[in-house]
């Protein structure tokens, strides 16, 4: 190595200095010098390094490893610490399959966190969409997906998550066209988003993508700002109009089975009595049918004992007491014997 690095330099000329420079490099590589050990050694740590860093990779929690041998498919990797054939064999390419991805439109988030910020800047065109009535409306919305099949996610489109913003702002534009205004602002903001899921879901189905659709959601739906101002009177008074109908419906709700079941329980009663009467007038007619019967059988006395019996209940509701004779022309004296009764005279 003295040599080698010219330690001990004296003048020589040009051609003989390259020359000589040129024979110890020679015997170093060919085991004719003392640095032969030396750089095998380099060169071993070198291989085992480089085997060592390629041969061990990592999984997060939230992906999916998918494994490349010579190029080819051969399988998935969970998380975790995990083993591949060194040298550019395996290649793995990680996939966030644990996590629901996003993508916006109409709008970009700025930085996330507790408080969110967001800008529009140069995303008119992106958010501005005609309805069915040719109507402009200004609309962010967000769809939100997982990726499925991580190889697909990978091979089968070059541009997956440009290809989900193409398909999503195309179906948008399709089914917000076929509505009017008044659908997209208020009232079936739902549905609309529901029907859009499920055909952006079908297309990328169709696409063999490897993504499932978790939600497509409106962030915010406006008029443009010209008209914002009297589409918002229009918006304020549909949701007055809804609060009146719950109004209404908590009053029938509230009134409606009350009155019902005033009802019932008058109907209840009038059957109660009803039913009292009936019992009574039976009771009654079986009464009269038995005294008949025994009248029947022995007349004069039956007529006498109903005779006595209607006086026991007659007299003492009497107040004065007269009693006159047949034979007679005149009333008998007054017996005041309720007077005295009440006096307290025996």
């Amino acid at each position: 190595m003295k040599g080698l690095f010219m330690n001990d330099w004296k003048w020589e000329p040009p051609g003989d200095q390259f020359e000589k420079k040129v024979r110890e490099l020679g015997k170093h590589f060919t085991g004719k010098g003392p640095g032969r050990k030396t750089f095998v050694l380099i060169g071993l740590v070198f291989l085992l390094f480089l085997v060592g860093n390629t041969s061990f990779y990592t999984v997060d929690t939230e992906q999916t490893g998918v494994v490349l041998r010579f190029g080819r498919f051969i399988g998935f990797s969970e998380p975790g610490l995990r083993f591949k054939i060194p040298l550019g064999v395996d290649q793995i390419y990680l996939v966030k399959t644990g996590r629901v991805l996003k993508e916006e439109f109409g709008f970009r988030t700025v930085a996330a966190g507790v408080r969110s910020t967001y800008s529009k800047t140069g995303l008119d065109e992106e958010s501005l969409t005609l309805t069915g009535d040719l109507n402009v409306s200004d609309i962010e919305w967000i769809v939100q997906y997982q990726v499925s099949d991580p190889y697909k996610f990978l091979f089968k489109i070059k541009y997956p998550e440009q290809t989900i913003r193409d398909v999503a702002e195309a179906i948008v534009r399709r089914i917000i066209g076929n509505s009017n205004v008044t659908e997209v602002l208020t009232t079936e903001r739902a549905e609309l988003a529901a029907r859009i899921e499920s055909n952006l879901q079908e297309v990328l189905n169709n696409y063999d993508i490897g993504v499932r659709i978790v939600t497509v959601k409106f962030q915010d739906v406006n008029p443009p700002d010209p008209v914002k101002a009297a589409f918002n009177e229009v918006n304020e008074a549909e949701q007055q109009k809804e609060s009146l109908i719950f109004q209404a419906r908590e009053q029938y709700n509230r009134e409606v089975p009350k009155a019902k079941g005033v009802a019932k329980n008058t109907i209840l009663n009038a059957e109660g009595y009803a039913l009292e009467r009936i019992n009574m007038a039976k009771g009654e007619a079986d009464r009269f049918t038995a005294l008949l019967k025994e009248y029947r059988k022995a007349p004069e006395v039956m007529r006498k004992r109903l005779y006595l019996e209607t006086m026991e209940d007659v007299l003492p509701q009497v107040e004065e007491l007269y009693l006159i004779d047949e034979k007679g022309s005149g009333a008998l004296p007054l017996l005041p014997l309720r007077g005295e009764l009440k006096g307290g005279k025996s």
